[in-house]
């Protein structure tokens, strides 16, 4: 009876070995060598191979490596046998860490980017065969970290010793462990590194290499030239055109739609072309606000175009393979903001007239950048995540009381108004009169929001008096 397929681990992370089942009979044998669903459902990562190659071995004793290279690769054989050896060449605990296995056409490995790969083949006629995630080229061999065959510190045991086996010249002549640079892992990039969510990003994440607008702009043409996009795994796209009102007007609307719509679609070619893992923000005002509770399949029915923008946004995100939507309402973070605004009101004496028949929930950006961060490390499935602070809604009156009430003042200093009442007069996008997020999915991820009245308290006790 053949036995099932099989993914097992080994002592090197993610280099995984799979074991093929051969149907075999008179004529001959026939595997699935390479199968997407099989695989992936057994632990294989969806790596996206985009280039097959074939190494034809004439002799026994033909010795490649050790190269690590920039892309993932699964390797198999169509005829033949080797000894395979591998070697973690990544910056990290596990550098120099080795794995070897004898491989038949029954067996495959799949090999990450920055694990030196190498191999001997014991049997005349050996084909070598190798999936990869990248277009090969001679440019990408600059950056390749390479591993002499004979190293004393890692100690292949090779069944041939190398004195007697093949190898190029090149690879005899490849550097000791000692003098090997090891593989940089990739990086993680904040784009909208000077908002609120930007910022509480990078506190968050202080390795990450942040972006602001002035630095790459999405609205600007040639974003995929524009940085060393191969070099990143995870983008936290924080940029975004959020000036609701003004982008009710002419000039606010093309700049609404091109940050928020053609510069994401942009950003999404160039993160489907890279294999990154893309977590993105969203917003409250890509819904109309009739449903008292949205959750994250309610059908998007933005007001105004700053919600339409977003909500265009949002779809071309959704059809990346690796993507995270954040979607949130009400934020609050450094700098100007409405808690900031109510209490210096407070503390000048001024009794504002707030709106009372718009709800929702804040979300502080730190607790924001803290959810994307788990989201895109916890393994949870890609899609869209709604994430407020918990606790019951409130109005942004209910919110200025709170305030006006922590800084000293009155309560009745506020002044409840319509929606009608405020925007009387003035150039007002329409909003969402119910902003309130099912919290039910985040959750189940295993985080925990903050409860907006404590956040809200422990927010106002920080922060200095006017």
């Amino acid at each position: 009876m053949t036995e099932a397929l099989r993914v097992e681990e080994t002592p090197i992370p993610g280099l995984l070995v799979l074991r093929l089942p051969l149907h075999g009979d008179n004529r001959g044998w026939f595997k699935e060598n390479w199968q997407r669903e099989k695989m992936t459902e057994l632990g294989l990562p969806d790596f996206g191979p985009v280039q097959n190659n074939v190494s034809f071995n004439v002799d026994v004793g033909v010795t490649r490596g050790i190269h690590a290279e920039p892309w993932d690769k699964f390797v198999s054989l169509a005829t033949g046998r080797i000894f395979g050896a591998w070697v973690d060449l990544r910056e990290g605990d596990c550098f120099g860490q080795t794995f070897t296995i004898e491989m038949g056409p029954e067996i495959a490995v799949f090999v990450p980017r920055g694990v030196g790969n190498s191999y001997q083949t014991l049997e005349p006629g050996t084909a070598y065969s190798y999936l990869v995630n990248a277009h090969w080229s001679e440019s990408a061999r600059d950056s390749y970290t390479l591993l002499n065959l004979a190293d004393p510190t890692v100690a292949i045991d090779w069944p041939i010793a190398l004195t007697h086996a093949e190898l190029s010249d090149a690879d005899r002549a490849h550097p000791f462990l000692d003098e090997v640079q090891p593989f940089r892992p990739r990086r993680t990039l904040i784009l909208g590194a000077g908002g609120q969510i930007g910022t509480a990003l990078a506190t968050l994440l202080p390795e990450a290499e942040v972006l602001t607008r002035a630095d790459l702009d999405l609205a600007q043409p040639g974003l995929e030239n524009a940085i060393d996009w191969a070099s990143y795994d995870v983008v936290y796209n924080a940029a975004a055109y959020t000036a609701v009102d003004e982008a009710e007007t002419e000039e606010g609307r093309r700049e609404a739609w091109a940050v928020n719509a053609t510069g994401v679609g942009r950003l999404v070619e160039v993160a489907r072309h890279h294999r990154l893992t893309l977590a993105h923000f969203s917003t409250d005002y890509v819904f109309d606000g009739t449903s008292e509770l949205h959750d994250e399949d309610e059908p998007m029915s933005p007001l105004g175009v700053y919600g339409q923008s977003k909500a265009a946004g949002d779809a071309i995100v959704s059809t990346l393979p690796r993507h995270f939507i954040i979607r949130t309402s009400w934020v609050v973070g450094d700098g100007k903001n409405f808690i900031t605004t109510m209490a210096s009101l407070a503390d000048r004496e001024v009794s504002p007239s707030v709106i009372d028949d718009q709800r929702g929930r804040l979300s502080f950006a730190e607790d924001l950048a803290r959810a994307a961060v788990h989201l895109t490390t916890c393994g949870a499935e890609t899609g869209t995540y709604n994430v407020t602070c918990s606790g019951d809604p409130v109005t942004w009156a209910d919110l200025a009381v709170k305030v006006f009430e922590a800084r000293g003042r009155a309560g009745t200093a506020v002044t409840r108004v319509s929606t009608e009442e405020y925007a009387a007069g003035k150039r007002v996008a329409p909003r969402p009169r119910h902003s309130t997020l099912d919290l039910s999915k985040v959750l189940a991820t295993g985080f925990e929001p903050r409860d907006g009245s404590e956040a809200v308290q422990a927010y106002l006790e920080a922060l200095p008096r006017t």
